[in-house]
C-alpha cells in the first residue's frame, strides 16, 4: 500500500504547511529533503549522501536503521504499538523501568515516563515542588540554575534556560523569574554560589544542571568536582539536586551517565535523545527512593498528578530495550573511546587565527570561534562538502553516532577543519565583524 501523499512532488505539495524548528521562515534556506538513512549517512532525495555528525540532535548513538531495534520495534508493533497507562501496564515499560533502575548509581530507581526531554525536565520540576509541598513546606517553589544552561522549550523549562545568550528572550516577562548563577567551577565562583544559595535556600525547591556539558548553551565543559561541590551544598542547604543528562546520558561524555565521573547520585536525573537510539520519542524522569516515598501516602492529594497520553508507549519502550541490549552487547564505550581520539584531529583547529579554542570530552569535539558572521552560509559549506554539521551561535561541533566508521569519521573532522579555515579566511577577507543575526542564537 503506498502512503497517502507519496510520490516525487512531496516535498513541493507538502512543504509550503510545515512549520520548522528554530528558524525564520521567511528568511532560513529551504530544509533538505531526506530519503533515506543508514548507518552514519543521511541519503537525500537528490541521490547527494551526506556524513551526519550530530547524530540527529544527538540521538542515534547506534547509527541509523539498526537492525536490532527495528526488530524489536516490528515485533512490537504486531502485539501491541501502545495503551493507555492510567491503570494498566505492560511489559516493555515495566522491564525497561527496572533496567533503568540498575544502570542508574545509588538508589535513582522510580521511573516517570514521558514523551520528550523538555517534559521530563517539567516533570522533575513539578516532582520537587511537590516534594516539599508533601512534606508541609509550601514555599519552596523556585529554582536555581546556570548561565549557559539549556533544559527545554515548554513554559516551565525555559525559566531555567540562561534568559540572556538562551533562544527564549521574546518570552521574557512571560516567565517565572529563577535565580541563575555561574556555576561553581572554581573557589570564588563556589562562594559566590554559595551565597546564591544562602539568599534563595528557603524558597528553593532545586538546583537544576546538565552534568559536564551545558549541551545548547554553547558545548561548555566543566569538570566532576562541579558536580560534587553542588551535591554538598545541596546538601548542606537542604535543597534538592536536578541532573539533565538528556544530552549526557548513554554514552557521550564518555561514561554511560556523565554522573558517573563525578561519583555523585542527584535526587531526580532526566533521560531522553539517545535512550531510543533516535528511532521513537521516549523520555523518562528517575528519582532516589526518599523523594518517592514523600508520594507514598494514604492521602489522595499526594500522589503526582501527572499523566501523558502517550506515557510509556509500547513501541518506544520496546525501542529502548533494545537499545541498551546494544549498550550492553556491544561494544559502545570502546567506540566512544575511540572516536574521543579521533576527534582530537580537531586540533589542528587551533591553528587557524580566530578560533578561540578546541575541546574534546567523550563522543563531543567542539571548535569555538570568536565569531560567526554568516551563519547560514556555513552550514550551506557543510553541506557542499558532503557532511551534516550544524554549528550554532560561534560553535561548530561534532557529536556523531558511536557506531560511526574510521574513515567517516575522519572524513568529518577532515572537513571540520578544512571549512572552519576557510570561513575564518573570509572573514578576513572581508574584514570587520557584522552584526549578530537571530539565527546566531538558535539551536544548533
Amino acid at each position: 500500500m503506498t502512503p497517502s501523499g507519496a510520490g516525487e512532488d512531496w516535498f513541493e505539495r507538502g512543504f509550503p504547511h510545515l512549520w520548522m524548528p528554530y528558524a525564520q521562515m521567511k528568511t532560513s534556506a529551504p530544509p533538505l529533503a531526506v530519503r533515506e538513512t543508514r548507518g552514519s549517512r543521511i541519503v537525500l532525495e537528490d541521490g547527494r549522501e551526506l556524513v551526519d555528525g550530530i547524530a540527529s540532535w544527538w540521538t542515534a548513538a547506534h547509527g541509523y536503521n539498526h537492525p536490532h531495534i527495528a526488530q524489536a520495534v516490528r515485533r512490537q508493533v504486531e502485539v501491541m504499538p501502545h495503551v493507555m497507562f492510567g491503570g494498566l501496564v505492560h511489559q516493555p515499560a515495566a522491564e525497561l523501568a527496572g533496567r533503568l533502575a540498575a544502570l542508574l548509581p545509588g538508589d535513582l530507581e522510580r521511573v516517570f515516563f514521558s514523551e520528550s526531554g523538555s517534559v521530563s525536565v517539567e516533570i522533575a520540576m513539578k516532582i520537587a515542588v511537590q516534594y516539599w509541598r508533601n512534606r508541609g513546606y509550601r514555599g519552596r517553589t523556585r529554582f536555581l540554575a546556570f548561565k549557559g544552561g539549556y533544559h527545554g522549550d515548554t513554559f516551565a523549562t525555559m525559566s531555567v534556560c540562561d534568559p540572556e545568550i538562551g533562544m527564549h528572550a521574546q518570552f521574557t516577562g512571560a516567565l517565572l523569574e529563577q535565580p541563575i548563577a555561574e556555576l561553581p567551577a572554581d573557589e570564588e565562583r563556589a562562594q559566590a554560589f554559595e551565597a546564591v544559595l544562602a539568599r534563595h535556600g528557603s524558597s528553593l525547591a532545586a538546583i537544576l544542571v546538565e552534568p559536564l556539558v551545558q549541551g545548547a548553551g554553547g558545548m561548555r565543559f566543566h569538570g566532576p568536582a562541579v558536580l560534587q561541590r553542588l551535591r554538598l551544598l545541596a546538601d548542606r542547604y537542604d535543597v534538592l539536586l536536578i541532573f539533565d543528562e538528556i544530552f549526557t546520558g548513554f554514552g557521550r561524555t564518555g561514561t554511560l551517565f556523565a554522573c558517573e565521573q563525578a561519583g555523585v547520585v542527584p535526587d531526580i536525573i532526566t533521560l531522553s535523545k539517545a535512550l531510543t537510539g533516535g528511532t521513537l520519542p521516549l523520555a523518562a524522569t528517575v528519582a532516589r527512593r526518599g523523594i518517592f516515598e514523600a508520594f507514598w501516602s494514604d492521602d489522595p492529594s499526594h500522589a503526582l498528578m501527572h499523566g501523558p497520553t502517550y506515557m510509556g508507549n509500547a513501541l518506544a519502550c520496546a525501542a529502548a530495550n533494545a537499545s541498551l541490549d546494544l549498550f550492553a552487547g556491544e561494544p559502545r564505550l570502546a567506540q566512544v573511546a575511540r572516536i574521543s581520539e579521533g576527534l582530537h584531529a580537531l586540533d589542528a583547529c587551533r591553528e587557524i587565527p580566530g578560533v578561540r579554542d578546541v575541546r574534546v570530552l567523550g563522543a563531543l569535539g567542539v571548535v569555538e570561534l570568536d565569531h560567526i558572521d554568516d551563519l547560514g552560509a556555513l552550514k550551506a559549506r557543510f553541506i557542499d562538502a558532503g557532511v551534516w554539521v550544524r554549528p550554532f551561535r560561534n560553535v561548530v561541533y561534532l557529536a556523531p553516532s558511536f557506531t560511526i566508521d574510521p574513515d567517516d569519521l575522519a572524513f568529518l573532522t577532515g572537513t571540520v577543519v578544512r571549512v572552519v579555515a576557510q570561513h575564518e579566511g573570509r572573514q578576513r577577507a572581508v574584514g570587520g565583524v557584522a552584526p549578530r543575526t537571530r539565527d546566531e542564537r538558535l539551536f544548533g
